[in-house]
C-alpha cells in the first residue's frame, strides 16, 4: 500500500509499506476513503513530540470501508462504511467502563496518562495512522461505527476528531446559560469549540488568534466576536476591558504546544524542545478568565515540563478541566445537531489533496498558506 511516512522534522515521504494484516481476532482492516491532517499532527511534523520514529505513518482522522475483519468481530462487517474515532480503546478496562476512552489502560505501554491514538508516535502506542490506503483498526467491535445514511462522509470525517474535540472542550467548560466564553485559537478545534459554546447556552463567544483569515472564519462559522492578539498591546487587558473588568466566565485553550505570542516561550518549546509546549495560550486563559471561572484545555502538549502559571490558577479559585476527547461519546448528540441543521462540520474543510501530494499539504498547513483551515487527504485520488 501507499502511505505517508515520517522521515524527521519537516520531512515526509509517500512510500510503499506492507499492507496491514489482522493481528488479533478483534481487528479490522479499513481501506481509507478520506483522511485529514490535524493541527496536532503538526506537532509531530515539527518534531515536538518525543519518540516519533522514522517510518511512522500519521493520521488519526479517517473514514473508510471495512475490507477484512477478525474472527471475533460482530459489530462491523466487510463492506461497511465506517468512521473511526482517534482513540484506540478496549471498552472494558477501569477507565473505559467510566467513559474515559481516551485513557484506556490496555492499549498503550505508556498508559500512565493517555491511551492509544492512531498515528501519534510511540508515546501513544505506536499505531500507524490513516494517512495511507489501508489501516489496521484494533478493537473493531468498540471503536468504529457505521456511518449513518443521512450523515455526509466529510461531516463524519470531521467527527472523528476535530469537531468532536471542540464540542468536548465546550462541554468541559461547564457553560451556564448566558456565560461569556473566550476561545484561544481559531484552528479547526477552536472554531468547533466556539460554535459549540452556543449549543451549550453561551451568551457571548470571543475567539482570539493572530491570523486575520482565521478570525474571519470564526466570525462566519462560529458567529463569534474576534480579537487579534498581534494588534493589541496586552490581550489579557483587552479581554478584561471587554468583560467589564471581571474576565470571561470560561476560557478554552484550543492551541496547545506551539502557541505564538511570547518569543522566549516559543523558542524554548518549539525550537529548543526544553518544554512540553509553549504555555502562552494556557497562561492567557488563566489570566483572562474571572475568579472562580473555568479553564478547559483541548490543545495538545508534550509530556514534558511547561511553565504554567499554576499559582495564579490556584489563587483565583479556577476549575481546570482537561483531557483528550472521548470521541465516540459525542457522536449521538452531534448526529442530532447535524440532522437539525445546527452544525455542518464539513464547513471547516478548505483544502483537499491526494495522498501523493501530502508533503505539500503539510507544508501549506504548517505555513498557513492560501487561507487554509482544514486539509483533507484522498488516498484513492
Amino acid at each position: 500500500m501507499k502511505a505517508m511516512t515520517y522521515r524527521g522534522p519537516y520531512k515526509l515521504r509517500v512510500e510503499s509499506k506492507p499492507d496491514p494484516v489482522i493481528e488479533h481476532p478483534n481487528d479490522a482492516i479499513v481501506r481509507v476513503e478520506l483522511a485529514a491532517i490535524c493541527g496536532s499532527d503538526l506537532h509531530l511534523y515539527h518534531g515536538m513530540m518525543p519518540d516519533t520514529r522514522i517510518g511512522h505513518t500519521f493520521g488519526h482522522e479517517f473514514i473508510g470501508r471495512v475490507e477484512q475483519v477478525g474472527s471475533s468481530v460482530q459489530n462491523v462487517s466487510v463492506g461497511d462504511r465506517v468512521m473511526v474515532p482517534f482513540n484506540i480503546y478496549c471498552g472494558s478496562c477501569f477507565f473505559c467502563a467510566r467513559g474515559l476512552y481516551s485513557n484506556c489502560h490496555n492499549v498503550n505501554a505508556n498508559a500512565t496518562a493517555v491511551g492509544g491514538i492512531y498515528g501519534y508516535s510511540h508515546t501513544t502506542g505506536g499505531y500507524d495512522g490513516g494517512q495511507a490506503e489501508l489501516v489496521r483498526v484494533p478493537f473493531a467491535d468498540v471503536g468504529p461505527s457505521v456511518i449513518p445514511d443521512d450523515i455526509a462522509g466529510e461531516d463524519a470525517l470531521m467527527l472523528t476528531d476535530a469537531f468532536s474535540t471542540g464540542y468536548f472542550g465546550a462541554q468541559l467548560a461547564d457553560i451556564v446559560e448566558g456565560d461569556t466564553a473566550v476561545v484561544f485559537g481559531a484552528g479547526p478545534v477552536g472554531l468547533a469549540a466556539a460554535r459549540s459554546c452556543w449549543l451549550m447556552g453561551a451568551g457571548r463567544v470571543i475567539v482570539v488568534d493572530h491570523l486575520d483569515y482565521r478570525l474571519r472564519k470564526a466570525e462566519e462559522f462560529a458567529f463569534a466576536e474576534t480579537m487579534n492578539f498581534g494588534q493589541v498591546g496586552d490581550i489579557v487587558r483587552e479581554l478584561k476591558k471587554a468583560t467589564f473588568g471581571l474576565g470571561a466566565d470560561v476560557a478554552i485553550d484550543a492551541v496547545g504546544a506551539e502557541a505564538d505570542g511570547h518569543v522566549l516561550q516559543h523558542v524554548t518549546s518549539a525550537k529548543l524542545k526544553m518544554q512540553g509546549g509553549s504555555p502562552v495560550a494556557l497562561n492567557w486563559a488563566i489570566d483572562s478568565v474571572r475568579k472562580g471561572g473555568t479553564v478547559s484545555v483541548m490543545g495538545a502538549y508534550g509530556p514534558l515540563f511547561s511553565a504554567v502559571k499554576f499559582g495564579d490558577a490556584m489563587n483565583k479559585g479556577l476549575t481546570i478541566r482537561t483531557n483528550q476527547a472521548p470521541v465516540k461519546r459525542q457522536w449521538p448528540r452531534l448526529f442530532e445537531h447535524i440532522r437539525a441543521g445546527y452544525i455542518t462540520p464539513s464547513d471547516l474543510i478548505t483544502h483537499r489533496f491526494p495522498l501523493n501530494h501530502i508533503a505539500e499539504a503539510y507544508h501549506v498547513f504548517s505555513a498557513k498558506l492560501d487561507d487554509i483551515i482544514k486539509p483533507v487527504i484522498t488516498p484513492a485520488a
